[in-house]
């Protein structure tokens, strides 16, 4: 072999692995609630995302809880989830960098349209979850730690009550995310509490629509947090935390708020 095919088989040798090293460094795992990926807003702003930063990003969709606990075990470089209180816990613990409001909508209750605890139009969700309990009307939780259900539980213990007294009765808990949630709702005629995003989307309404909305106690805030590499050594920081900067930019929370269905705004950009 000569001197030059020697040092193009070294070249090569030394180009491929670093190539493939750039490749994995340019992909990045986001633990994220399910509202985000059932309402389609991954498949909208992540091919931007690429085309703007070479960033991959892979989405595990699963309820908020789990996707804490997925970030504390090491498995994903962001957290993209809506339990404030929880973030700022995962942020004070040293699993996360730092916590940053990303954008905000509202939950809302949703049941069939013979409403039979007479709550539609109502804009006091504690008087309407009052009224669900008097007249026994089935209720559905998705009693899975997520998001949704760590909000709907703070919005019983407001309103003085304890659902879990009556599991099992007019109080049914599926353990399942929010689209499974919902058609278990539609299918029994049951009064379910939704993120708006997720309902929008919903293809499978029947009858079903909004009842309850409006209340400021509603509120349903997203946060952004890069995972700790002094914790979790192999998160990739540098592409997590581009990714983070991208959705935080002006650009990013633009194309964030462009974000409809059926002409409808699912999502608004709040970052701080």
């Amino acid at each position: 072999m000569t001197l030059k095919e020697t040092l193009r088989t070294i070249s090569i040798a030394l180009f491929i692995p670093l190539g493939s090293t750039l490749a994995v460094a340019d992909s990045i795992i986001v633990q994220s609630t399910t509202s985000t990926k059932n309402s389609g807003l991954y498949d909208h702003i992540l091919p931007i995302v690429k085309e703007d930063t070479g960033i991959t990003v892979n989405v595990v969709a699963v309820g908020t809880g789990q996707a804490i606990k997925n970030a504390q075990r090491c498995d994903g470089d962001v957290l993209l989830v809506h339990a404030k209180s929880s973030e700022e816990k995962f942020v004070a613990q040293g699993f996360g960098i730092k916590r940053s409001d990303l954008m905000y909508n509202d939950f809302v209750i949703v049941g069939p349209n013979n409403d039979p605890a007479r709550i539609q139009g109502s804009k006091d969700v504690s008087k309407s979850l009052s009224a669900i309990v008097s007249n026994r009307a089935l209720f559905v939780s998705r009693g899975d730690d997520s998001g949704t259900h760590k909000a709907e539980l703070r919005l019983w213990q407001a309103s003085g009550i304890d659902p879990a007294s009556a599991s099992g009765s007019w109080y049914r808990e599926t353990g399942s995310g929010m689209g499974a949630t919902l058609n278990t709702a539609v299918g029994m005629g049951a009064y379910a509490m939704t993120d708006r995003a997720t309902w929008i989307k919903f293809g499978n309404k029947g009858d079903f629509k909004i009842h309850v909305e409006g209340d400021t106690r509603l509120f349903n805030q997203y946060g952004v947090i890069l995972v700790n590499p002094k914790n979790c050594p192999n998160v990739k920081s540098s592409a997590g935390q581009q990714f983070i900067d991208w959705l935080l930019s002006d650009r990013g929370q633009s194309i964030i708020g462009s974000y409809q269905v059926n002409g409808k705004q699912l999502f608004f950009p709040n970052a701080n």
